[in-house]
């Protein structure tokens, strides 16, 4: 994939949204130095394009590698749409409403910037490639985007056998909240 350039996003330009070459160009907006300082709980993400159709675009959390699935059309609204999104997965893992609405809010200011982290874009195309075999595993019908994050987050990730070992471990504990 090479060097690739990310949209940071949110928190009052605290957080960066990071996207790849393949994203960047499609959300037409300049992309700002990244921010090392996070402003939310769960800190920074990174977003890429899949080629899948429809559109779907890939946001993985820096901090947990918390997978998150949206449509990417209009992809020109992709960024103001996040937060939504990270809200309706972070909702069906079950934590608590309260920390949930403060995630929003802190999120609420984004921006583009470029990658930082090859970990992190490694991490984002396996759960692409999760993703994909899945969908084929349905005979390619393609999956509700919410459903496929929670499942997703469920996937042991080799980055974090030291901690929580899968993402919906790493959310909760970022917020303090048991299984």
């Amino acid at each position: 994939m090479g060097a690739a350039l990310a949209p940071a996003l949110y928190g009052s330009r605290g957080d960066d949204q990071h996207a790849t070459r393949k994203l960047l160009p499609r959300v037409k907006q300049p992309p700002v130095d990244a921010n090392t300082e996070a402003t939310t709980t769960l800190g920074n993400w990174y977003a890429n394009k899949m080629p899948w159709r429809p559109e779907v675009a890939i946001l993985v959390n820096e901090t947990t590698l918390l997978p998150v699935y949206i449509a990417l059309a209009p992809a020109a609204t992709l960024i103001e749409r996040i937060p939504a999104q990270v809200t309706a997965v972070l909702t069906e893992l079950g934590l608590p409403a309260d920390a949930i609405e403060r995630e929003a809010a802190a999120m609420s200011e984004p921006s583009w910037a470029k990658t930082a982290n090859r970990s992190v874009v490694g991490v984002m195309n396996e759960f692409v490639f999760l993703a994909d075999h899945h969908r084929w595993g349905r005979g390619g019908v393609a999956p509700d985007l919410i459903e496929l994050s929670v499942q997703m987050s469920e996937t042991p990730c080799s980055p974090l056998y030291s901690t929580y070992i899968s993402p919906c471990d790493a959310v909760r504990a970022a917020f303090d909240r048991p299984e």
